[in-house]
């Protein structure tokens, strides 16, 4: 371009743009530099090319050449044409010049003036043409841009057109339905407001019910109706698929729950209170809100300055362990009582600047807390508790983990990756969104969108290649991991048997966090197997026995039959084993009401069952049956174990569980034997007969953040195993390592101080006697909370408490029992143990203490046996002790000193003091019942008496009284001479342990059913069922209640207002009161299941009751006491409707009264004697009742007599009414009440009743006695009363 200038004009613009402009036309360019004249190079151009080119080190051919070959031929020419130039201007030319130069000068000069004439002329024309070039190049480059600027935009636009189809389908569908939902978007919003704020709370089951059977035909019918979208899912309108996806990576678990519970905490604009008894939300919480999170503890100190600080920097507070009760600080939180515009608001007294970022959550950790309702309104309860789903795929991943890690790591690698492409599509595909409509002008000139929509579509495209490779994967691995699901599915139901086993006893609470420190121990003991399925099993069955050993040993031994027959039922049941109506049909075993049973061997009560079995499809016949083949039936009843017989007939071919409901049917009393077999058959016999495990190995369980609980029996010390062990591994009070702190009025402080000094220094504490310090029990939990945290090694702490005496008196906190080890140690039963126990009491050294020592040792064995007695009598129940005393080692130790001072101070024996002093006083001052007290004196009186040391006195049958012997032999006497435990050591009738038997099995089937889960395991169809089950006895009871008696018009029918009809009357008016409760509470019942009227604690108790076949307790205040299930108190309700009926028909008195239909019999009994005093004009308190027992029944008798009453209805316990002799006679084995025939009840003067040879016999309403008492009747008896009064043979009016 420089050598090229035209005139040496040299040119401003010599770059890259301007040569490719110069050299634009090729061939011109071309003809230019072969054509050039090198010899007449301007100076200008010269002094540039020279300047700034050929004096440049790069500008030399070669190294131009390594760039282009081309520029290195322009980069040689240029050399050259300048040397050549140079040559030619300094030797030849000048010499041809100078000669030209003078030869030419002279025509040169001539022609100057036309060439400059014509230059002129040249020089304006081509002033003219480069114009005109400038012209033509710029229109050339403007063209050029355009075509380039039109180029790029095609390709942009092939490019958008390109990148935008594959959205085309989506956003069209899209679209669709956004204008679909501008029709039912506020119909959505309302029905997620409502779920939001209400549904929190709820299971998953009541949230669906609320969702598709209350709330959207609600909407649908009003009117106009409030258009819903069809099949709306309140989760998909409150979060995206990505916020899901983000929560799960974050650790919420992935259950349907969870997430619902997640969208509910994010969108509510009220402060959550999440109810999380596994801390599974508080987990969540933690990532979800990061560092930025700041965690407390309820009542913590300095928690308002925390708060405080959070409210100015708008950042989120986590209370955890909120109690029932909210600290009165956090209410402007929770209503938001702000001032100043919502800029500020008053905390803890003080004016705080409130930031609106600002996010309180509330946290607790009681599984069913009860809040006032107004902290209801202020909040949104959340129930965050872990769902069998939900801990079925957690246990699944854990099993698979320890298994198969590769399998579970790749699991959790393809689950993370899957959120984080939807969370990347889902920011992708805003920023598009966000660019679209933020674009201005055309978006064909927007590269940067083009290229944003490329990568969006190209990585959309890896993403879901990536998704439908990781899905195949993922299908690959759940099949895997499927072979492993019988174990998680096991652990599941044995974590939510046991996490119900509260229900028994409110000290039985467990965690999730030691059920998993279980689990993980049980499969990494399991027994290893090649094969999966083989190595399956093996881990189900680990899992399932360390799950039995770890909660038996925490387990009363009246309880451990009931968990271990309710976990084997529950997974017969999950494994298809059982049926679940079967189940039902054991635990509630129907009885038809009948008059009798048409065979010997059976009771009415056995015959009424069979007929109710009968009509079921499964047992059709076998009331035939047993009545045609009597013979065999009666050999399989009468035997001794009738549970491991086999049944006749064809009956034999059933299931273990229809013998199961035939055997509770005939024989209930085996019932206890029965279902230890059907376990020992179905688990194996190492549930049944577990043994005992050292205390040694269970301390290997315990860590500083888990306890020790032992819950305490009477006569037994489980701390002297941690005592033993202590010495064992170094740890003892001697060494200053062992604290132990008895608790008690002012030992907080001490326990306080010792469990913080162990926590640093390692130590063992051990506090006892927790119950002592009921108020100081939440700061103790807090307290093992807090210092098991960060404890040494070796830090231990051993706790005991008494249990209970009541569900009702539970004081222990959960959190203290569901981290702990608990651990149950109760003294052998049997009298031969507790003889024995009792004599351990002493030593040789107290049987020679006594100066009169040979008296002193019988009458102490005979003590101890007194002892022994009372104490084991209580198994029998009522029909040992009216009610339960507790007689203790303190008792037999007061009694032996009050015997060892009166045989020191008196020359004989004073029995009659001793006995008074021992029963009256000792033991007796336990007693409140004054039939119990008779019974505690008859013992003495039998026991204690100079027969004594005769040798003649037997203090049971068949186990005399011992000869004087050391404390070695007394033992051994005991060992040798005692005969098996039966119920006549105590004096009792074989009949009272069949008696305890059948009502410890109704007991247990009675537990097990209210364990029975009503709204999982079987599945949603049982809770439906539960309630038609319900709404069913509820419409049937309506439907059979007799109307209420008008008493008015009663009364109308007579003149006589005697005695008997003043009974009749009230009668009637109890009768109005019991008809209109029953009336009225299942009316508001069945208004509450159809939805129109709120459950109350009342109606919902109700409801159970109907459920569990039990009479509710509203009822029962009304009426009589009763051990009936439901169906047979209502039928005896109805019964008494009748009898009612019959008497208000002319007020004459019944031929015979049925004693145990009347709400008070004790009235009835009190007008047969106010008749007959007025009638002969006594004096009532000088009157007594008389009672003849006849040899008729009722139906024998037409009409009342002339005085007095005859009475039915009562029936014998512990004994039989001889009614040929006519006296009290021994009761016939397995017939445990016989029914009494016709009593005739009289007045006589107090003074005329004969009182000789007769047994003061007690008459209780029901079988509970105690509190049922009615009064007493004389009955004629050929033994000694004290033999009925041992025997515990008493009348009752209802069994």
């Amino acid at each position: 371009m420089v050598l090229l200038a035209p005139c040496g004009r040299v040119p401003r613009e010599r770059g890259w743009k301007a040569a490719r402009v110069f050299m634009g036309k090729v061939d011109d360019f071309l003809q230019a530099l072969v054509g050039y004249d090198k010899e007449h190079i301007p100076d200008q151009c010269l002094t540039v090319v020279k300047q700034e080119y050929l004096n440049n080190p790069g500008f030399q051919p070669h190294l131009v050449r390594t760039k282009s070959y081309a520029a290195a031929g322009l980069c040689a020419w240029t050399i050259n044409i300048v040397r050549y130039y140079e040559v030619y201007c300094e030797v030849a030319p000048k010499r041809q010049a100078l000669s030209q130069a003078n030869a030419e000068l002279d025509s040169a000069t001539a022609k100057l003036l036309s060439v400059r004439k014509k230059l002129d002329d040249l020089d304006g024309h081509l002033q003219n043409l480069t114009a005109q070039f400038e012209r033509a190049a710029a229109e050339k480059l403007r063209c050029q841009e355009e075509v380039t600027r039109t180029r790029t935009t095609i390709e942009l636009a092939n490019r958008l057109v390109g990148g935008l189809q594959c959205e085309n389908v989506r956003w069209s569908e899209a679209e669709l339905e956004l204008k679909a939902q501008q029709k039912t978007l506020v119909g959505d919003v309302l029905l997620a407001a409502a779920f939001v704020s209400y549904a929190g709370y709820f299971s998953q089951h009541y949230r669906r019910q609320l969702l598709e059977l209350s709330w959207k035909p609600f909407l649908g019918q009003l009117s106009p109706p409030v258009p819903l979208t069809e099949g709306l899912d309140p989760v998909l309108l409150l979060a995206d698929q990505a916020s899901v996806a983000a929560w799960h990576n974050q650790g919420l678990p992935a259950d349907r729950l969870s997430m619902e519970n997640a969208a509910i905490l994010t969108r509510s604009q009220r402060c959550p209170l999440l109810v999380d008894p596994q801390q599974q939300a508080s987990k969540w919480l933690r990532n979800l809100y990061g560092p930025g999170l700041r965690v407390l503890q309820h009542r913590q100190n300095g928690c308002v300055d925390v708060i405080e600080e959070a409210l100015v920097s708008g950042e989120a507070v986590l209370i955890e362990n909120v109690e029932e009760r909210v600290d009165p600080v956090l209410q402007p939180l929770l209503t938001r009582n702000t001032t100043n515009r919502g800029r500020s608001i008053r905390l803890g007294g003080k004016q705080c600047e409130y930031n609106s970022s600002f996010r309180l959550l509330l946290h607790t950790k009681l599984a069913n807390p009860h809040f006032p309702p107004e902290l209801q309104a202020q909040t949104t309860l959340i129930n965050f508790s872990v769902t069998r789903v939900g801990l079925e795929e957690q246990l699944l991943g854990q099993v698979v983990t320890h298994e198969r890690p590769d399998l579970e790591r790749l699991k959790l690698e393809l689950s993370v990756q899957q959120n984080v492409c939807q969370i990347e599509l889902k920011q992708l595909e805003e920023e598009l969104l966000n660019r679209l409509s933020a674009a201005e002008g055309s978006f064909l000139r927007d590269a940067a969108l083009v290229e944003q929509l490329e990568h969006t579509k190209s990585t959309a495209t890896v993403i879901h290649s990536k998704v439908a490779e990781a899905r195949e994967t993922e299908l690959k691995i759940d099949a895997a991991r499927e072979l492993y699901r019988p174990v998680a599915q096991r652990a599941a139901l044995l974590y939510y048997i046991i996490k119900d086993l509260h229900c028994i006893n409110p000290m039985y609470q467990y965690s999730l966090q030691s059920f998993s420190a279980v689990f993980h121990r049980a499969i990494n003991r399991a027994p290893l197997h090649e094969d999966v399925t083989a190595r399956v099993h093996s881990l189900t069955e680990a899992v399932t026995y360390s799950v039995f050993q770890y909660t038996s040993r925490g387990l009363f031994q009246r309880d451990r039959l009931t968990f271990l027959t309710h976990a084997a039922f529950q997974i017969l049941l999950m494994d298809g084993s059982i049926e679940a109506e079967e189940l039902d049909l054991l635990l509630r075993l129907p009885v038809e009401g009948t008059s009798g049973s048409p065979v010997s061997f059976l009771s009415t009560q056995a015959w009424g069952a069979i007929r109710a079995l009968s009509v079921l499809e499964a047992f059709r016949g076998l009331d035939h049956d047993v009545e045609g083949s009597a013979k065999r039936w009666r050999k399989l009843l009468e035997s001794e174990c009738p549970e491991r017989q086999r049944l006749p007939l064809d009956w034999k071919k059933k299931s273990p569980m229809q013998k199961l409901i035939i055997l509770r049917a005939m024989r209930p009393d085996r019932m206890s034997y029965a279902l230890r077999n059907f376990v020992e058959e179905s688990l194996g016999s190492r549930y049944v007969d577990p043994g005992k495990v050292e205390f040694e190995k269970i301390f290997e369980e315990t860590s500083p953040s888990t306890t020790v609980f032992f819950i305490l029996s009477p006569g037994v010390n489980p701390l002297r195993d941690v005592e033993a062990l202590g010495l064992k591994l170094g740890f003892s009070t001697e060494q200053g390592n062992l604290h132990s702190v008895s608790l008690g009025q002012g030992q907080e402080n001490a326990a306080q101080r010792a469990v913080e000094s162990a926590a640093v220094r390692g130590h063992w504490v051990i506090l006892q006697n927790v119950h002592l310090v009921e108020h100081w029990l939440g700061r103790l939990g807090d307290l093992l909370e807090l210092t098991g945290r960060d404890a040494d090694p070796q830090y231990r702490v051993f706790l005991s408490s008494q249990p209970d005496p009541s569900p009702d008196q539970h004081i222990i906190p959960r959190a203290i029992l569901e981290n702990s080890l608990k651990l149950t140690s109760e003294p052998p039963t049997g009298l031969n143990a507790s003889l024995h126990a009792a004599l351990n009491t002493f030593s040789q050294d107290t049987l020679e203490e006594c100066s009169r020592e040979q008296e002193f040792r019988v009458l102490l064995f005979s003590l101890c046996y007194f002892h022994a007695c009372v104490s084991e009598r209580r198994k029998f129940g009522p029909q040992g002790w009216n009610r339960c005393y507790p007689f203790n080692t303190g008792d037999l130790t007061i009694s032996t000193s009050v015997l060892y001072n009166h045989l020191e101070t008196h020359s004989k024996v004073p029995w009659e003091d001793l006995c008074y002093l021992v029963g009256e006083i000792m033991y007796g001052g336990h007693i409140t019942d004054e039939w119990d007290r008779r019974l505690c004196r008859t013992y003495l009186q039998e026991l204690f008496n100079p027969k004594l040391f005769e040798g003649e006195l037997f203090l049971c049958p068949g186990f005399p009284a011992p000869p004087d012997l050391d404390y070695t032999g007394y033992h051994s006497y005991v060992d040798e001479r005692l005969p098996a435990e039966n119920p006549s050591l105590y004096g009792l009738h074989p009949n009272a342990e069949i008696e305890f038997m059948t009502t410890t099995s109704d007991s247990l089937f009675r537990t097990l059913l209210e364990l029975q889960p009503r709204d999982s395991g079987v599945g949603e169809e049982a809770a439906q069922t539960s309630e038609e089950k319900v709404k069913g006895v509820l419409e049937e009871l309506l439907e059979k209640l007799p109307e209420e008696y008008n008493v008015t018009e009663l009364l109308v029918k007579t003149d006589r207002h005697g005695p008997y009809v003043l009974v009749c009357v009230q009668e009637c008016e109890r009768m109005n009161l019991l008809i209109t409760e029953i009336q009225t509470s299942l009316t508001e019942l069945l208004l509450a299941l159809k939805g129109e009227l709120s459950v109350s604690p009342d109606l919902e108790a109700l409801q159970m009751a109907l459920f569990y076949d039990r009479v509710p307790e509203s009822w029962s205040r009304l009426t009589f006491p009763s051990t009936k299930t439901l169906a047979q108190w209502f039928g005896d309700v109805l019964s008494q409707c009748r009898e009612l009926d019959t008497w208000t028909q002319d007020f004459v008195l019944p031929s015979v009264v049925w004693l145990s239909g009347l709400f008070s019999p004790q009235s009835f009994l009190t007008a047969i004697m106010q008749s007959i005093a007025r009638k002969n004009k006594w004096p009532l308190d000088r009157t007594a009742l008389c009672v003849d027992v006849t040899k008729k029944t009722k139906d024998d008798y037409g009409h009342p007599p002339r005085e007095g009453a005859y009475i039915h209805g009562l029936y014998m316990e512990g004994a039989r009414w001889d009614i040929s002799a006519g006296v009290l006679a021994e009761a016939v084995l397995k017939d445990l009440t016989p029914a009494m025939p016709v009593l005739y009840v009289r007045a006589v003067p107090d003074d005329q009743l004969e009182l000789k040879n007769t047994y003061e016999c007690p008459v209780y309403r029901t079988k509970l006695r105690g509190p049922t008492y009615i009064r007493s009747f004389h009955l004629k008896t050929r033994h000694p009363p004290a033999k009925w009064v041992l025997a515990g043979a008493a009348l009752l009016l209802s069994v």
